[in-house]
């Protein structure tokens, strides 16, 4: 995760997806770092390749799009708002901080603000639960099914 990131991690309690090749591509975060501060985005995306594809996705405005979707679709409007739910339980797990009480990642339950986080998400959760994380993925040039790693662990 150093070498992904190019500095250690902080407060790292575990890799929640691993690209095919077994190197980390999300990571699990206390929601208090080491240093006292709060951190809301538990699921952390780090894998270079797939945070890349995100911030392409953010330069092409496919945000707006998602987020009138939201707007529009009342079936995709509820299921984020479980997902929503369902990340403040995964974080819950690991602590309660009054700072971010309520406070998810990426713009849930009611925008989309951080591909990064949603897809982040939703690779960690699995297919199915954050459907904005899953639309991103979809609509990204990386996939979780290849790897695309400067330095695989494994055949891929």
């Amino acid at each position: 995760m150093r070498e992904q990131l190019g500095r250690p991690m902080r407060g790292v309690v575990g890799v929640a997806a691993r690209c095919v090749c077994g190197n980390p591509t999300v990571v699990a975060t206390e929601p208090r770092l080491p240093d006292g501060s709060p951190f809301p985005t538990f699921y952390y995306l780090t894998h270079p390749a797939a945070t890349a594809a995100m911030s392409v996705l953010e330069a092409t405005h496919v945000m707006r799009e998602l987020s009138d979707l939201l707007a529009t679709d009342e079936d995709i409007a509820a299921s984020y708002r479980a997902a929503h739910e369902a990340y403040l339980s995964d974080r819950a797990a690991y602590g309660e901080v009054d700072e971010i009480a309520g406070i998810s990642a990426g713009g849930m339950p009611s925008r989309v603000k951080c591909l990064h986080a949603l897809a982040g998400h939703a690779l960690a959760a699995g297919p199915g639960v954050n459907p904005i994380g899953d639309l991103a993925l979809a609509r990204s040039s990386w996939s979780p099914e290849r790897c695309a790693c400067a330095n695989p662990r494994v055949a891929a």
